[in-house]
């Protein structure tokens, strides 16, 4: 039987079998190779990674947007860690009434009779930080991550780090009893500013749930904002923000470890990545 040239041409192309993977080694795929290492495409592309050992983000879902934040880094740790410090330090000059208050009055009456921030523009400022306003923003900012993500986990982690806030500054109020600036005399339990914590926390937990260096940014004028706005206003000493702050840095800190870990779950033991 004559040989045809298509039977003569594929016989005396390569002679050989597809390459056959090694034991306990897996292939290398290169994009763009054509035929060589590559055992299950003759067009060069590479194999796909299968979705069950893709990386998923930091909800856990794959390829889902906003990002819920991730473990804090080491930097936010000890951030975080000087923010108690400072906290500490402050709850204790204002429960001895320590040589601190002093300077700390002064600053404020000297915000309070300055010109350079408008009193209707400063009474603005501060009611950013009521919950009638804080609050409505950080509900709209859960319902649209909830949305995007259906990770109701870490909308539980924002709602009790939200919740904290009065549960903590309430008593903290009633226990120091800091008398509040003259415009507020005689009434005392100014420390820490629940206007200033509440918008320390709300805002920064959008901040938190949207990423972005641009949310950051707006957090942080919001509540320099507010601080300004406060003092200015005669609602509270700057070291009643200051201490509001701290506190606020803290419950984020903490809402932003618990978010991982609600929201990124252990790979299944014994599971491997291979290659298809």
């Amino acid at each position: 039987m004559r040989e045809t040239p298509r039977s003569r041409e594929t016989a005396g192309d390569t002679g050989s079998e597809h390459p056959q993977p090694r034991p306990g080694r897996a292939l290398a795929h290169t994009a763009g190779a054509s035929g060589s290492g590559t055992p299950h495409r003759s067009d060069g592309r590479p194999l796909q990674t299968p979705r069950s050992v893709r990386r998923a983000d930091h909800t856990g879902r794959l390829g889902t947007t906003p990002p819920v934040p991730g473990r804090p880094s080491l930097s936010l740790t000890l951030l975080a860690v000087c923010a108690g410090l400072v906290l500490a330090a402050l709850t204790w000059q204002v429960a001895t009434v320590g040589p601190l208050l002093a300077p700390d009055e002064r600053l404020g009456d000297a915000v309070r009779t300055s010109d350079a921030l408008p009193s209707g523009a400063a009474r603005f400022l501060a009611d950013l930080g009521d919950l009638g306003v804080a609050l409505p923003v950080l509900a709209a900012t859960l319902a649209y991550v909830t949305w995007r993500t259906r990770n109701r986990r870490v909308l539980a982690v924002a709602v009790l780090t939200m919740a904290l806030v009065p549960a903590l500054v309430g008593p903290l109020q009633s226990l120091l009893a800091r008398p509040g600036p003259p415009p507020m005399a005689p009434a005392t339990g100014f420390f820490p500013s629940g206007h200033a914590a509440t918008a320390a926390v709300a805002y920064g937990l959008c901040a938190l749930l949207l990423g972005g260096r641009a949310a950051v940014l707006a957090c942080l004028a919001l509540n320099l904002a507010v601080g300004a706005g406060l003092v200015r206003m005669g609602y509270h000493w700057p070291a009643d923000v200051l201490g509001s702050w701290c506190l606020s840095w803290l419950l984020l800190y903490g809402a932003a470890a618990a978010s991982a870990e609600v929201s990124s779950p252990a790979p299944p033991s014994g599971s491997t990545l291979r290659a298809p």
